[in-house]
């Protein structure tokens, strides 16, 4: 088998990961196009593994090798990303995630102008909110 096949698998997994990762907005999802990223990424280490394999004979599979380490982390990262999404969606109610950004910019200042106090026409200090 050709090289190419498993290199154009690759990166047509990777875009695929890739826009996961750009267009949704569910914080689960966002994390499952990460594992496909990944994936991607594991398919090129085993796919030049074999390729530079052919050409040596005595090879470590250092590919291989490389692949297991991503795998592993992969699985930790995923564990603790899912830990995170469940508390936050615990406390927020949601794992949106711009509703998440606009419920964390929402709760800082607008500017100087935001915290100066205002007075109408009775001379009373009024706080803008």
């Amino acid at each position: 088998m050709h090289l190419a096949y498993p290199a154009v698998l690759s990166a047509l997994l990777f875009c695929t990961g890739l826009y996961g990762v750009l267009a949704r907005r569910n914080a689960i999802l966002v994390l499952m196009s990460v594992e496909l990223m990944l994936n991607a990424v594991n398919l090129n280490l085993v796919a030049f593994d074999v390729w530079l394999s052919k050409a040596a004979r005595d090879t470590l599979h250092s590919g291989q090798a490389l692949t297991l380490f991503t795998i592993a982390i992969a699985a930790a990262e995923i564990g603790i990303g899912l830990a995170i999404v469940l508390a936050v969606y615990r406390n927020r109610g949601t794992s949106d995630i711009d509703r998440l950004r606009d419920s964390a910019e929402g709760h800082e200042s607008d500017g100087p102008e935001g915290d100066a106090p205002t007075t109408d026409q009775t001379g009373k200090a009024e706080a803008t909110a």
